[in-house]
């Protein structure tokens, strides 16, 4: 193991932890709104805000799959040392990280059963522009936790739209950009703004 690999998780796990947690509910029950997550040190490529949010919701018990530029050794060595989760491929992930060019398609990852509709995976689309405010490349967001509607640019705005057309099936996702984080879930109505 490296030194990398080692360092880079939270100096005081509890409180940190429980910060990056509060702040990923909030951005997941406001879409479109964006929190900072501060606290982790990943190894390249993740941005800190992937980082954090991988500390936080990832564990032994919520396997994540690497996709792309973020599938590398020193990665993989991070996310085992400081949380145990296994890494797998998208067919079997809990959460999957990487850039959007990466994690694109959205077909393969699991979007839950009519029975167990939480039994979905969760994107964290690594290097989003969180950008806010309706103007070109922005989607309009609307629907349970917005009094009015909210923008954000996505990266594909047909495809989240296709997916929350899926709800209560399909896929949540988190955007981070440096110690910044949005969420997007299934339930929101996405348009071109």
């Amino acid at each position: 193991m490296t030194d990398a690999m080692l360092t880079g998780g939270f100096a005081d796990p509890p409180i940190e932890a429980a910060r990056a947690f509060r702040a990923a509910m909030e951005a997941m029950a406001r879409p479109g709104s964006v929190h900072r997550v501060a606290g982790a040190r990943p190894p390249a490529p993740l941005s800190p805000a992937a980082g954090a949010l991988i500390l936080t919701l990832c564990d032994a018990d919520a396997p994540l799959c690497l996709v792309g530029a973020a599938d590398t050794g020193e990665v993989r060595g991070w996310v085992a040392f400081h949380t145990g989760a296994p890494i797998v491929g998208r067919g079997a992930c809990a959460f999957a990280v990487g850039s959007w060019e990466d994690l694109a398609p959205l077909d393969g990852y699991p979007v839950g059963t009519p029975e167990y509709p939480d039994r979905s995976a969760t994107l964290i689309v690594d290097g989003a522009d969180l950008s806010q405010g309706a103007g070109a490349g922005a989607a309009r967001l609307s629907g349970p936790g917005l009094k009015d509607a909210a923008f954000l640019r996505l990266p594909d705005v047909a495809a989240f739209g296709a997916n929350a057309e899926r709800f209560p099936l399909g896929l949540d996702a988190f955007f981070a950009s440096g110690d910044l984080v949005a969420a997007l879930p299934r339930s929101t109505c996405v348009e071109a703004a």
